[in-house]
């Protein structure tokens, strides 16, 4: 399964070449557009009805998938909803956790499903679930803004911020903190910290989509400004 990610990394578009007797499964909404010969069936995903409930009330992904299959070749290309990057990430008989959202598509044959975070998920503002893509093959998830991976050794910590956390693979154990005090936290406008330690891999996007809202929304106008 070929593929190719242009127009990175504000306006990712992911390119994918199927081969016949490839699939590839991919976010509802995703599909940009696809060349002759290319089929589509749409279900709940390979996790059956229960996982597809999960995914979709507690992961923020949508409730049904699409399959893509080319009997005699063709391609097919995609985007996330929001402008920024997209990743490719091959998985070997292991578990990658991404943000809710992030998911874009995978191999047919890897499973969506999703994981309690507990308290660590919780208090990092990112809900308490994350997304889990685990099996053989590969994947592709999308920030909002560029990605910038982080490759960490035996033991090696790395601190950052919870809207900044794209994806992390299992090998990494992961706690969420807070930066210093209440009143250090109100001021910098950080508040919470994610701290990873290695060894394996932390993806970060550039930008933030609480932090972008937080700006936009002061500047909204008000009903009693518009009128």
């Amino acid at each position: 399964m070929e593929h190719e990610i242009r127009h990175r990394p504000s306006y990712a578009l992911l390119d994918v070449s199927l081969e016949a007797g490839e699939a590839l499964t991919a976010e509802a909404g995703a599909m940009v557009s696809h060349s002759d010969g290319v089929e589509i069936e749409t279900d709940r995903g390979g996790g059956g009805l229960l996982s597809s409930v999960k995914s979709s009330v507690l992961g923020g992904e949508s409730f049904f998938r699409n399959t893509f299959t080319a009997p005699e070749g063709g391609s097919v290309t995609l985007a996330p909803p929001l402008p920024g990057d997209v990743v490719h990430h091959d998985i070997d008989d292991e578990t990658l956790y991404v943000q809710s959202g992030a998911f874009v598509a995978a191999e047919r044959g890897i499973e969506l499903d999703t994981e309690f975070g507990g308290t660590r998920s919780f208090f990092g503002g990112e809900g308490l679930f994350l997304l889990t893509l685990t099996g053989s093959g590969p994947t592709f998830f999308a920030s909002y803004g560029a990605v910038e991976p982080v490759e960490l050794g035996p033991g090696e910590r790395h601190v950052v911020d919870t809207g900044h956390v794209v994806a992390f693979t299992e090998t990494v154990s992961w706690d969420v903190k807070r930066v210093g005090g209440l009143k250090s936290s109100l001021l910098s406008g950080e508040g919470l910290v994610c701290e990873f330690t290695g060894e394996g891999t932390v993806w970060l996007q550039t930008r933030s989509q609480d932090a972008f809202l937080s700006w936009l929304i002061p500047q909204l106008p008000t009903r009693s400004e518009s009128s």
